[in-house]
Order: structure tokens, then sequence, then C-alpha cells
């Protein structure tokens, strides 16, 4: 299987924002993203904190991140009914990104 980011290297900040929006982004990856804004203000030529740039270049609404965090919150407790089991945050992340934004 390739790595997911390998010719998408903005796509793991991509998911990183989704996963930060619905309170399940880990501490190494937070840490990776906040290293790397020098590198990310530079190639994109955008000014602010990881998070925001990223919401800049995908010209996210305001309001995503809580729109997120409620489709989250509300199809959590009825994939666990389905399936039996704890729906996982990155799988999540990872789904809801390709569907919405193309892979980023």
């Amino acid at each position: 299987m390739s790595d997911r980011y390998t010719d998408k290297p903005f796509l793991r900040y991509v998911d990183a924002w989704v996963l930060d929006a619905i309170g399940h982004l880990d501490e190494p990856t937070r840490a990776y993203c906040v290293a790397m804004e020098p590198t990310i203000r530079q190639s994109l030529r955008l000014n602010g904190n990881w998070k925001q740039m990223v919401a800049q270049q995908m010209k996210f609404a305001p309001d995503l991140a809580g729109q997120i965090r409620k489709i989250w919150e509300d199809g959590k407790a009825r994939f666990e009914q389905g399936n039996g089991r704890p729906a996982d945050p990155v799988q999540f992340a990872m789904t809801f990104v390709d569907r919405n934004f193309g892979r980023a």
C-alpha cells in the first residue's frame, strides 16, 4: 500500500485539521504541524498558524470545524451501534477529506 501523503504532502495537514476539529489530533502530529509552519508559510505564501493556513488554502468556511465536529458526534454513536466497535477518528478524518475535498 502506498503512503497516502507521498504525492500530496499537503493532505497530511488537511487530515490533521479535521482531526483537530473533532478533538482527536494526537500530540506528535500536532507538534509536526507546528514545526512545519515556516515551511508551509514559505511554500504557500500565507500567514498564520498551520490551522489558519490550511483553512486559507482550502478556502474553508469559518464554521466548518464546528460542522465537522457535529457530523462526527452525530455519526459516531450510529457507527458504533451498527458495527459493534468504536468509530475510528483517523479513518473518519481520511474518509471525510477524501469525500469532501477530493484528497486535497
